[in-house]
């Protein structure tokens, strides 16, 4: 028989008394506050806390940089180059009536200095381009002690080097085992609640349960991310029968909403451990999934999604019109499908702080896997998300219009830049039609007034 010496039977003692004072302060300050949706305002301290460490860092590093007459890299802000807000149109007319002695003349012709501006505006769309940045993770003003978040990460003090340091301990020896935690206690409570709740008949009751084991598990996946965040204008969230479509920067998007909101989920079957949440969800709540094959059937998905939405007793939709994840400075095009079914679009803009940690996922840079690692040993994910009033088609517009009316008003609310570009352009290429558009659009303004006098 085995018997532990008395060093061995203290050290496991204490290994015990230890687990276990850390399953109740678990269960007490994370768990339990998860079930009830309730905060104690530990989360917003850290915030605060790390704000004011994260100005001093960058105040010494300013420091430190005038001293050794090092220049630091400061970026634009939300890595955007600020331009007029005027069209090629209006600046080539501009320039025209300023360098032709027929200023008075409404039919200026194509001078050949012209060229010149062409191949200006060439040159700067090559090193300001404003789509392909925005699959890239922006970069800070200000150094949050994280070095993969500014180019100037160097050797500055021997305080600011021991406080980074320090910082990597915490985030990956505390932090990171902690959050693994979480997420794998309120992944499992999802998968094992939403099955046992599919075994009830379908009732309230059965509803019920559905509605606070969903809100619970995300509750609790939230906190293994130390997300913070606010919530504006709940009064509009999304009703049954309706759409909630936003704007997109994470696969973390649908958790940040789902917390606050019962919503039925779209996308395509999976296989592995995301295939075994959506088997158990779908037993519990009625999710939307297609199968592999279904997705690209543009017919099908839309009328899947038209029965969901005429049934008023059902869950909102939630969508990303996006198709891919931006890097939270702009909202591109939305897809027109789910703005074709008739139903009320609820608009959702959710804005995420870097100061933090970067939200972003660059799919074609990380897995899935190394992008959940780099979320679990960031400071936290802050975020702001308002609800807007609810919009509905107008009888002269048609799905694009529509789509392109709601995008508008994420962009607005949310502080970003709205483009019309597709956010599928991060793998394909251009296609040939918009090249031929845009080949129109500088033809007309070349050789526009001439031909308009010709056909006169």
């Amino acid at each position: 028989m085995f018997l532990l010496l008395p060093f061995d039977s203290l050290i496991v003692s204490l290994l015990g008394i230890s687990l276990t004072v850390l399953f109740t302060l678990l269960l007490v300050f994370i768990i339990v506050p998860a079930v009830f949706g309730v905060s104690f305002g530990i989360r917003k301290l850290y915030m605060k806390t790390l704000l004011k460490i994260f100005a001093w860092a960058t105040l010494r590093m300013q420091r430190g940089a005038k001293e050794k007459n090092h220049q630091l890299y400061k970026p634009y802000t939300n890595g955007i180059i600020a331009k007029d807000p005027t069209s090629l149109e209006e600046e080539i007319k501009e320039i025209r009536r300023s360098g032709s002695s027929k200023a008075l003349d409404n039919t200026l012709e194509f001078e050949l200095s012209d060229i010149f501006y062409f191949c200006r505006k060439g040159v700067e769309t090559i090193m300001d381009d404003e789509v392909t940045k925005r699959f890239s993770a922006e970069e800070l003003e200000s150094w949050n002690l994280l070095s993969r978040t500014n180019y100037n990460f160097q050797y500055i003090s021997l305080r600011l080097t021991v406080l980074w340091g320090l910082g990597v301990l915490i985030r990956y020896c505390f932090l990171l085992p902690l959050r693994i935690a979480l997420a794998f206690t309120g992944i499992s409570l999802l998968v094992v609640g939403t099955t046992v709740v599919g075994y009830l008949p379908n009732g309230r009751f059965k509803e019920f349960l559905s509605k606070h084991v969903h809100l619970m598990c995300y509750r609790i996946c939230v906190r293994a991310l130390t997300a913070i965040i606010t919530y504006h204008d709940r009064k509009n969230r999304p009703r049954n029968g309706g759409i909630c479509v936003a704007n997109h920067t994470s696969p973390i998007d649908v958790i940040i909403l789902a917390s606050d909101g019962y919503y039925a989920m779209v996308g395509q079957v999976h296989g592995g451990l995301m295939g075994v949440i959506q088997r158990a969800m779908v037993k519990a709540c009625p999710h939307v999934w297609f199968e592999r094959s279904e997705v690209k059937d543009r017919h099908l998905v839309a009328k899947r999604l038209t029965e969901h939405v005429q049934d008023k007793s059902k869950l909102p939709i939630l969508i990303f019109p996006e198709g891919t994840c931006i890097n939270n400075t702009s909202v591109m095009m939305f897809k027109k499908g789910s703005f074709e079914i008739g139903a009320t679009v609820y608009p959702v803009a959710i804005k995420y702080d870097p100061q933090f940690g970067d939200a972003f996922w660059n799919s074609s840079k990380y897995g899935m896997v190394t992008y959940l690692l780099r979320m679990m040993t960031s400071w936290a994910i802050v975020c702001s998300v308002w609800y807007l009033p609810p919009m509905t088609r107008e009888a002269e517009e048609d799905a694009v219009q529509f789509a392109n009316r709601v995008k508008s008003a994420i962009a607005r609310q949310g502080g970003l830049v709205d483009l019309l570009w597709d956010g599928g352009l991060k793998r394909e290429k251009v296609k040939d039609t918009f090249k031929e558009e845009q080949q129109k659009l500088y033809s007309k303004m070349i050789v526009g007034n001439h031909e308009d006098r010709s056909r006169s």
